[in-house]
């Protein structure tokens, strides 16, 4: 049997390894499940690929453990574009598209999960629960164990003991956002930044969108819903500060199709 760090490079399972040293508790491996958006795109952004090299590097010089990046069968392009059978409930004989659905997401037990169970069974694994998250403590058992409940150790001090020893994630300390780049769960500003910052990505997801016979969020808004707002927003049409409806899309295009006009024929 052996001892695993199930490591996702955020602030409270990378503290676990200092709680697993001041409780002394042994570990054999570390393990991080890998998602890419293609063959050849990562579901990081390029500052958070980054930081998992310069962790790696970190963790080897002090913990003498090389990080295993594992990954399923899957990319996320590949789930998204499998076809139900014909006996499916929903949208038989269609692909899968974006991740919600009625009967729950995809994108993390069919991509993400796969890998890390099999690892994990018949082993002991450390995930990172925090002292003060109660409402995650179900999770734990004989075989799955949190060092930092075990220490103490609270979502503060873990954020310390990142900044302490050089170990802490870009998603705490800029607009970044951890996570895969794609996900359906993320906010209307990490999608602006993403459309803003990464062009390239943004019109993969447009793709994508214009695949899937499932909205990219439940309440039936699309990616490109978001892109016309978006849109608006650069041509000043929308504040991108104000509180915003989405009937607001639909008047605000009429200005901007006239303006759009007016571009044209000058």
């Amino acid at each position: 049997m052996e001892h695993i760090l199930s490591l996702s490079y955020g602030k409270d399972s990378l503290a676990c390894l200092g709680a697993i040293d001041e409780l002394g508790w042994p570990l054999d491996r570390i393990v991080h499940a890998e998602v890419w958006a293609t063959d050849t795109i990562p579901a990081d952004l390029p500052p958070m690929v980054e930081f998992k090299a310069k962790a790696d590097k970190i963790i080897k010089e002090r913990w003498e453990i090389e990080v295993e990046h594992v990954r399923g069968k899957w990319t996320y392009e590949a789930a998204f574009y499998r076809k139900r059978t014909e006996r499916a409930k929903t949208n038989p004989g269609k692909i899968y598209g974006w991740p919600f659905q009625i009967h729950g997401v995809w994108c993390n037990s069919d991509v993400k999960m796969p890998p890390l169970l099999k690892i994990g069974k018949g082993n002991i694994q450390y995930i990172g629960i925090a002292a003060d998250e109660p409402s995650r403590f179900h999770n734990l058992s004989q075989t799955k164990k949190s060092p930092l409940v075990e220490a103490g150790w609270d979502e503060a001090y873990c954020r310390q003991w990142c900044e302490e020893n050089d170990l802490l994630s870009p998603i705490y300390t800029t607009a970044t956002r951890g996570g895969c780049w794609f996900c359906h769960n993320q906010g209307v500003e990490q999608l602006r930044l993403l459309r803003k910052n990464y062009p390239d990505l943004w019109a993969l997801m447009l793709k994508w969108d214009a695949d899937s016979p499932v909205a990219f969020h439940a309440d039936g808004h699309t990616v490109h819903d978001f892109d016309a707002r978006f849109a608006l927003e650069d041509e000043g049409f929308i504040n991108a500060q104000d509180r915003f409806s989405w009937s607001m899309l639909e008047h605000s295009q009429i200005g901007l199709d006239y303006y759009l006009k007016g571009e044209a024929e000058t």
